[in-house]
C-alpha cells in the first residue's frame, strides 16, 4: 500500500472538519436540535466560552462558527499574546465592519484563563457594542478563571474528552486519505489508550508513525513496531515504563483487592505520568459501580462528588478529593453482585424471545385498553400489608425466576439478602402466582 505523507500540511489540518457534520464527538452539543447546533443554525453568532480538556475540538468549533456566519476569524493565544494583540483585533474588527462589504468578526482567545483580569476586561466594551463576537477556549473551570462580567455575556459550552469510538473514527479518516499504513488491532488499541480522549495527541502520533513507516516501507503497523518507534514517548507519558492501561489495571485491581496503599501508589503513579485527572475520576466511578455496588452505595456518591470537586478546583487541589475517593473505595466492602446481575440479564434478554408484558402489569390510559383488560388484576403494593403484594408475579408468563441478583454477605448487601429471603418466605406462604 502506498501511503501519502504531506510534510507541508500537518495531518490535523488535512483532517480538520469543514462543516459541523464532520465534527467527531461533542454530539451532546452539536446533535440535531441541541444547543450548539441551534446556535449555528440561528444565523446570529453569540459570545461563548468553550470549556473542555485539550484536543477535543474547541478551536475547530470556533473556526466553523466563523465560516457559518461568514465572519472574519481572529485568533489570539492568551499564552503568547497581550493587550497589543487585543488592540489589533479591535482595529481589524472595526475595519471589517466599515469596509465596502461589511463583515462580522469573531475573536477567538485560546487558553483565555491565562489572561489576567484587566486583559479580560479589555474585551467587554467591544462585546457589548457588538463590534465582534467573543469566543474563549479554556481547559479550566470558567467559573473561577473568567471574569464574572465577561462570563455573564457569554454562553458556556462544556466539551467532553473523545471516547474510544470517536478516536477510532479519526484513525479511520486518516486511513481513508492514505495518510498512514493500516494498523493491526493491538496497535490501534494502544494508540487510542495513549491518546486518552485527545484528538490532537492522536493525530500528532499518527503523523510520527506515518513518516517512520514510509521510511521503512512498511505495509502495516504492528503493536511491536509501534512500541519500538514510540517507546521513549510512551515512557515519558508513564514514567515507570509501564504501559498506560497496565497501570490503570493495577489501580483497579488494588482497589478491588482492598489495599489502600497500593491503590494510592498506582493512582499517584498515573498522575505523575501525565494521566488526565478527569479520566481517573471516570475510572473511579466505574470501580464504585462494578466492585462495590450495593455493599456500600455511598461509594458511588463519593466518586461522583470527587469528580465534581476536581471540576471545581482543578489541579493540584482537586486531586486530593480523588485520592480520598481512591482510599475509600479500597477500604469499602466489596460486591460485584450488581455487575454480575446486569451482565446475566443482558445475556438472557439477548438469547431469549420477546415475551409479552402480562396484562395485569400493562398501562391502561384509555377506556379501550381497560376494556381489553389492560391493568386488570394489578395489586397496588402500597395498599397491601407491609407495602408488599405477597404472591404477586412481575415476570412474563412462563418465565422462571432467573435469580440474576445474588447479594454477597458483606456490607449493606447482608441486610438486602436478609430482606429478600424474608420476602421470598412471605411469597411461599401466600403461594406465588
Amino acid at each position: 500500500m502506498s501511503v501519502s505523507v504531506h510534510l507541508q500540511q500537518p495531518l490535523a489540518e488535512r483532517l480538520r472538519p469543514r462543516n459541523l457534520g464532520e465534527v467527531i464527538g461533542q454530539q451532546h452539543l452539536i446533535g440535531e436540535g441541541l444547543a450548539l447546533r441551534l446556535a449555528f443554525e440561528s444565523g446570529q453568532p453569540h459570545s461563548c466560552i468553550l470549556w473542555g480538556p485539550p484536543g477535543v475540538g474547541k478551536t475547530t468549533i470556533a473556526r466553523l462558527m466563523a465560516d457559518a456566519f461568514d465572519a472574519q476569524f481572529i485568533s489570539i493565544s492568551a499564552v503568547l499574546g497581550g493587550v497589543k494583540d487585543i488592540r489589533e483585533a479591535v482595529e481589524k474588527a472595526q475595519a471589517a465592519l466599515e469596509g465596502l462589504q461589511p463583515q462580522r468578526t469573531i475573536v477567538f482567545v485560546d487558553e483565555v484563563h491565562r489572561f489576567n483580569k484587566s486583559q479580560q476586561d479589555a474585551f467587554l466594551p467591544h462585546v457589548e457594542s457588538g463590534l465582534f463576537t467573543f469566543i474563549g477556549a479554556t481547559t479550566e473551570n470558567p467559573s473561577f478563571e473568567v471574569n464574572s462580567a465577561l462570563l455573564s455575556r457569554a454562553a458556556v459550552y462544556v466539551l467532553q474528552a473523545l471516547n474510544e469510538a470517536d478516536l477510532k473514527q479519526i484513525v479511520q479518516r486518516a486511513l481513508e486519505i492514505r495518510a498512514i499504513a493500516p494498523l493491526e488491532v493491538d496497535a490501534e488499541q494502544r494508540l487510542i489508550a495513549y491518546a486518552d480522549g485527545d484528538a490532537r495527541r492522536l493525530l500528532n502520533t499518527l503523523e510520527t508513525l506515518a513518516v517512520a513507516a514510509q521510511r521503512e516501507k512498511l505495509e502495516s503497523i504492528s503493536d511491536a513496531w509501534l512500541l519500538k518507534v514510540l517507546g521513549e514517548r510512551m515512557r515519558r507519558y508513564d514514567k515507570g515504563g509501564e504501559q498506560f492501561y497496565d497501570t490503570i489495571s493495577a489501580l483497579h485491581k488494588s482497589v478491588r483487592g482492598s489495599d489502600p496503599d497500593a491503590a494510592l501508589y498506582w493512582f499517584t503513579r498515573m498522575l505523575d505520568g501525565g494521566a488526565d485527572p478527569r479520566y481517573m475520576a471516570r475510572r473511579l466511578i466505574r470501580m464504585a459501580a462494578e466492585d462495590i455496588g450495593l455493599a456500600d452505595p455511598r461509594a458511588l456518591r463519593l466518586a461522583l462528588d470527587a469528580a465534581e470537586v476536581y471540576e471545581r478546583l482543578g489541579s493540584p487541589e482537586g486531586e486530593l478529593a480523588l485520592a480520598e475517593c481512591v482510599i475509600y473505595l479500597a477500604v469499602a466492602a466489596k460486591s460485584n453482585a450488581v455487575y454480575k446481575a446486569f451482565n446475566e440479564a443482558k445475556a438472557w434478554v439477548k438469547k431469549d424471545g420477546t415475551r409479552p408484558v402480562p396484562m395485569h402489569l400493562r398501562n391502561a390510559p384509555t377506556q379501550l385498553m381497560k376494556t381489553l383488560d389492560y391493568g386488570k388484576g394489578y395489586r397496588y403494593a402500597h395498599d397491601e400489608e407491609g407495602g408488599f403484594a405477597a404472591g404477586e408475579n412481575y415476570l412474563p408468563e412462563g418465565m422462571p425466576a432467573p435469580g440474576f441478583y445474588r447479594p454477597v454477605d458483606r456490607g449493606l448487601e447482608m441486610k438486602i439478602a436478609e430482606k429478600m429471603a424474608n420476602l421470598r418466605e412471605i411469597n411461599r406462604a401466600r403461594g406465588a402466582k
